[in-house]
């Protein structure tokens, strides 16, 4: 069972209402340059995926967006605060999950939720109805007293998202969320981001599964470092001449094969693979 296309009540992108503006973005580690002149907005209450094959740094901006990562060069702002000059604000309003699960093992599934609601401020009341909320949501309630170590991989998976929007975040970075995930998870898992969505969470996607990459509102696809290809999933298709984006995918990690074998940029649309 897949997991259900996003319905037409998904919030609608404001033009202006800008949630991340990356200008001119740079990491560089040593002689690698990790990600390379990164220009790009995600507007409020979007769902955005971000797609690559491996190495081509999709996870090095997230770090970089999260205040994880300080950029080398370039400026970067989320919902509002820039990365570099106050990380520590960014973290506070936004919610990460990596892919690791980042759980506590022997600490029980409520207590997981606590923990982390607890680190970002929650207290009392709030907190409680937060928590009892998240064990309704995820579907968690039936194994609240069971110890996170003891959890199969879907299981954490709903556990680690649960902990990572305690706080309700004004943004949400997931970084291959459903990877190693049943598809009754996977299902839960995006009916969960719509509803964040809808209600104006911004959510920043990497994923290696197509059929969620198409349910997200717009793409980016990264190559070597570089953003590519941005837009809707017709868009990006049109934009390599595919007609699906697994086709996209396919084609674009062909030609990044063959950059590397050439020791050459970045396999942008339409560039011939010789």
């Amino acid at each position: 069972m897949s997991a259900p296309a996003p319905g037409p009540d998904i919030t609608p992108r404001v033009d202006g209402d800008v949630a991340v503006r990356t200008t001119g973005l740079r990491k560089v580690f040593g002689t690698l340059v990790a990600v390379e002149s990164l220009d790009l907005d995600i507007l409020r209450g979007e769902v955005f995926g971000v797609l690559g094959p491996n190495g081509s740094g999709k996870t090095t901006p997230i770090r970089m967006l999260c205040g994880l990562l300080e950029p080398t060069a370039g400026e970067a702002t989320v919902v509002g605060v820039d990365v570099a000059r106050d990380p520590d604000g960014v973290r506070r309003r936004i919610g990460y999950k990596s892919q690791r699960y980042g759980l506590y093992d022997d600490l029980t599934i409520r207590e997981n939720i606590r923990f982390y609601a607890s680190m970002y401020g929650l207290r009392g009341r709030d907190r409680d109805r937060r928590i009892e909320g998240l064990l309704d949501d995820l579907g968690l309630r039936p194994r609240r007293d069971q110890m996170a170590g003891t959890l199969s991989g879907g299981w954490k998976q709903r556990l680690a998202l649960a902990c990572a929007t305690a706080h309700e975040p004004d943004m949400l970075f997931l970084d291959e969320p459903t990877a190693g995930v049943d598809p009754a998870s996977r299902r839960l898992f995006w009916e969960w981001i719509y509803g964040l969505a809808r209600g104006g969470t911004t959510i920043l996607v990497t994923t290696h599964y197509m059929d969620e990459a198409e349910r997200c509102q717009r793409l980016g696809f990264l190559s070597r470092g570089h953003l590519i290809a941005l837009g809707t999933v017709d868009e990006v298709s049109h934009a390599f001449g595919q007609p699906t984006i697994e086709d996209v995918f396919i084609e674009l990690q062909r030609r990044d094969e063959d950059l590397e074998a050439a020791g050459r940029g970045p396999a942008a649309p339409g560039r011939d693979r010789t």
